[in-house]
Order: C-alpha cells, then structure tokens, then sequence
C-alpha cells in the first residue's frame, strides 16, 4: 500500500525481499546500495540481533519519471530468514507494494526455499494480500555454485504461476538490478492503474 507525501510530492513504495536464511537477500541490498547515487539514496539501515539482521534502504530513481506530477521513492527491506523470527516477518510486510522472493540454487536449499515460499504466502495471506496479484519478481540466486539445481527444476518447484525470474550472483552483481528493475515496473504499473 504505497504511501503518498504530498508536501514533497511523492509516492513511496515498499518493496520486500523475502527468502529463507543465508539465501542472498541481505547482499541484494548491499550490492544495488553500494551502485546507487550518493544523491538519490537515504542512509542504509540495519536492524541487527545476535541471530538476525533486517536492512532498509530508500532510493528515488530519476529515470522513472513521475506519476501526475509525484516522484516515486523505493522503499527496500529485507526480512529475516530464519523460520523463528516470524514475527518480524510479518511486520516487515505491512504495507508492502511488491515482493522479491530470492530463492538459494543450492540443491540442499530447496526444502528451504519451498517452506519459506510458502510461509511468504501465509503471511501475506494473514495480511489481507494475495500473492497473485501482488507485484512478484524471483531471483534463483547463488546460480554460480557447482550445487546449483537446474533452472527448470527450480521453476517446477517454486513457480508454479510463471511468474518473470532471474538468475543471479548477488555477491558480484549477476542479476540483481534486473530483478530489481522488474519489481519496480511491475509496482509502477499496479500505481498507474490506481492513480
């Protein structure tokens, strides 16, 4: 549910990134953190416990343009993976205008990332969203790894609905503005239609 500002004339949008522990999301942000524009991005800030660490980041894109007249600002969080912080999770979610689901190619992990793909549901579910029609992007992250499951595998099992994917190596950069650019024109898109 994006928020409008209207003394500075722009819409913010809450995009989560969302998968199970040590899956990649948390570098995602640090990565398209460190490439943004020192002008264009609020500070990066990180909600850390000994076991669990949240990151939260604004950024105002200037190539989008606006939207009658207002700014669209990206609001981008990550969640914690670990099945025991549920609560955080869910809070996290508040609010959220599109999701980035990143799923780890381990072949080890897809027990993992079928659970947490399915908690994202529930949650969002809990919340009054439905999933299908909320803005969804995946990214199969990890994709240089020997243990890396094929891709049509991991299509089977965690997107069942052919929703766009993309592969990635969040650690050098593979893959990670693509998967962003993607959720941020399918929110742009759902804005439009709303405003």
């Amino acid at each position: 549910m994006s928020f409008i500002n209207y003394s500075s004339r722009e819409i913010n949008c809450k995009i989560v990134y969302y998968g199970p522990g040590l899956c990649g999301k948390t570098t995602n942000l640090q990565f398209v953190y460190k490439k943004t524009n020192p002008e264009q991005k609020g500070k990066l800030i990180s909600l850390a416990t000994e076991t669990e660490r949240t990151l939260f980041f604004d950024f105002l894109p200037i190539a989008l343009g606006d939207i009658k007249g207002f700014r669209v600002r990206f609001h981008l969080y990550t969640v914690p993976g670990q099945v025991f912080y549920a609560a955080s999770r869910k809070l996290i979610l508040k609010g959220v205008d599109g999701v980035v689901f990143v799923a780890d190619s381990q072949i080890e992990r897809m027990e993992a990332n079928m659970e947490s793909l399915e908690d994202l549901g529930i949650n969002l579910a809990e919340q009054g969203y439905d999933l299908s029609r909320l803005p969804f992007t995946i990214q199969y992250n990890k994709r240089d790894l020997p243990s890396a499951a094929p891709l049509e595998e991991m299509n089977k099992l965690l997107n069942t609905n052919g929703i766009p994917w993309y592969e990635g190596v969040a650690t050098i950069g593979t893959g990670v503005f693509d998967t962003l650019k993607d959720i941020a024109k399918q929110v742009l898109m759902e804005l439009k239609k709303n405003y």
